[in-house]
């Protein structure tokens, strides 16, 4: 691992996204921003009028959608290059002057959906049978009138669009202080040669063999996030009062109501979530003891969370191996599948290294009309080629919705964007496993199929705790201190990681790095979709073509029914508890083999 990261030009262009493919420079994305601009203001003249006729309605209807398009295309172009160099002045301005057009643009919209709303029933069934066209928006216009309750007049719809853009401090600050400002000591490694810690290397590190090292990076990792802990604390205090503001603002009777309310998903999922993860914390706990025994240490930190059990083994991946290793894995999906997912390999979908400056972690970007995007930090772990099979899940997904949905219709929910990701890494666990030589190599891989357990289904359930604590405290007027969210975070952490395991008080400061926090109640859905995968994937592996086409279907709906209904077209019923608990016997049985094999 090298010391210095690269800067954002000395990339080698071939791992690089290739944005040109949206905007060929950024002329034109100012071009299409101030287009936004006009169409809006043609939008406006249909205040008051939305249910003159089917064809002023439909009318509307496609403006409405013209502008929506050109206001994600716009926004994600300027995300993304703010991404890849977050240090970069232009690229900040260009992220705030279309937060500032698209707030605009909602003031100007905000007469929209209250006259959706006021439109009869019997009036808007006429209008369709009147011009079969307008069947086009339906999806749209069922979800508009969904919120009928939590939807308000024309003029407090404009007070709280004027709002949006300065509720957006709370993630921004976050963003610029983690990814852009915040800057760590080096670590000395076995040798005496320094390396530089960086948000992008610490999970890589925490994963080496050489326990000091793993101390040490841990200790000043964490303890730069505690220097700073009351600056991380206004800033998830004001990301959590403006969540209670607009659910409150809404008439919701919490903002983790009006979070599953608006993803179309009953709150009692999450609930059947949390108390299944729960009933299964003796699994976790069993894992926890193996971890410490395989390690063979007379205390387990959390530093030692990361690092595989199995110590003789290790291997890394170039990324041009990962790309081989997608391709096999993912063959069960289908020619077409993998013919997708060799275009985005050639044709420079995906920003693969790190640089100075890039933000953290991965992720993928629909652009509709374009094609999907992957921000990775890929560094030749195995859990990296994990990542990028993870993100090449949410991209096909975003794909085959955009190419079977119009662009309303093809923004599928939340709640489901993780299951074709997780998918993914399971179908790559499994051939893995399949062509393994070794009972070492087995064992390493079932190691890292434990850790997505710990790290998806215990450890996100465990984040979305915290957040509903969290956020139940500021709503009974609790002050949401550094001591407290540390105090709240350190309780939950023993309870999940159990008594072999030594909860270091630093670990107390974690929830201070973690970005879902500001996504509004985003992290309980890995671990209802990691459960659902887990389900979708077996199927594809042992019935074939027979489970891959109803899986494709669920690819391609898009948003055209809620959630839990979409997903039982790929045979998954989340509206029980089965799939979460079937998820943690797999577990127990990966526990079991971990067992035999060490």
């Amino acid at each position: 691992m090298e010391n210095r990261l690269p800067k954002r030009e000395e990339v080698e262009k071939k791992y690089t996204w290739r944005l040109e493919d949206i905007y060929p420079d950024g002329s034109a994305w100012v071009k299409e921003l101030d287009e936004a601009g006009r169409i809006a203001e043609k939008a406006a003249q249909f205040e008051n009028r939305l249910s003159e006729s089917a064809e002023v309605l439909l009318e509307a209807m496609k403006m409405y959608d013209k502008l929506m398009l050109v206001m994600d295309r716009t926004a994600g172009y300027s995300q993304m290059r703010l991404d890849q160099d977050t240090a970069n002045h232009v690229y900040q301005e260009q992220v705030l002057k279309v937060q500032n057009v698209s707030a605009r643009i909602m003031e100007k919209l905000a007469f929209f959906e209250p006259e959706i709303l006021a439109v009869p029933e019997e009036t808007l069934e006429h209008f369709y049978d009147e011009v079969p066209e307008l069947l086009d928006y339906e999806v749209t216009i069922r979800e508009m009138r969904r919120m009928r309750e939590h939807t308000l007049s024309k003029e407090m719809e404009q007070l709280l669009a004027s709002a949006v853009e300065m509720a957006a401090t709370p993630s921004a600050g976050f963003s610029m202080l983690c990814d852009a400002d915040l800057k760590f000591p080096s670590a000395a490694d076995g040798s005496g040669s320094e390396i530089q810690i960086t948000n992008g290397r610490f999970v890589p590190l925490q994963m080496s063999s050489d326990r000091n090292l793993r101390r040490e990076v841990f200790e000043k990792f964490y303890s730069r996030y505690a220097e700073l802990k009351n600056t991380w604390a206004a800033l998830y205090d004001g990301q959590v009062k403006q969540q209670i503001f607009f659910a409150r603002a809404r008439k919701y009777a919490s903002a983790f109501e009006a979070a599953t309310f608006q993803n179309n998903v009953d709150p009692a999922v999450c609930d059947r979530l949390i108390d299944s993860v729960h009933n299964g914390l003796s699994l976790m706990h069993r894992y926890v003891s193996m971890r410490k025994k395989l390690l063979g240490v007379d205390e387990l930190h959390m530093y030692d969370i990361y690092v595989p059990m199995v110590s003789d083994y290790d291997r890394k991946f170039t990324y041009s191996e990962a790309e081989d290793l997608t391709l096999n894995a993912l063959a069960p999906l289908g020619e077409e599948y993998l013919s997708i997912v060799k275009k985005a390999f050639d044709e420079r979908w995906i920003d693969v290294i790190e640089n100075e400056g890039k933000r953290g972690g991965a992720y993928s970007s629909g652009v509709y009309g374009v094609h999907p995007y992957m921000l990775l930090n890929y560094t030749d772990t195995l859990d990296d080629v994990f990542t990028l099979v993870h993100e090449m899940g949410h991209s096909m997904h975003t794909w085959y919705s955009e190419h079977a949905q119009s662009h309303l219709n093809s923004q599928y929910k939340i709640f489901v964007a993780e299951v074709a990701s997780t998918t993914n890494e399971i179908l790559l666990l499994e051939y893995m496993l399949k062509n393994a030589s070794e009972e070492r190599e087995k064992a390493y891989l079932i190691n890292h199929y434990l850790e997505s357990f710990k790290g998806t289904l215990f450890r996100q359930t465990m984040f979305e705790e915290f957040e509903r604590k969290t956020n139940a405290m500021a709503e009974g007027g609790i002050p949401l201190t550094a001591e407290k969210l540390s105090e709240t975070y350190l309780q939950l952490n023993r309870e999940y990681f159990g008594e072999d395991m030594i909860s270091d008080p630093l670990i107390a400061y974690e929830w201070c790095r973690i970005p879902h926090f500001y996504y509004n109640f985003y992290v309980y859905q890995y671990a209802t979709s990691f459960s659902a995968s887990v389900a979708i994937a077996h199927r594809i592996l042992e019935q074939g073509e027979a489970a891959v086409k109803p899986y494709l279907e669920f690819l391609k709906s898009g948003c055209t029914s809620d959630p839990v209904s979409l997903l039982k077209i790929a045979g998954v019923d989340l509206s029980t508890s089965g799939p979460v608990d079937e998820a943690l016997k797999v577990f127990e049985d990966a526990l079991n083999k971990m067992e035999s094999l060490m």
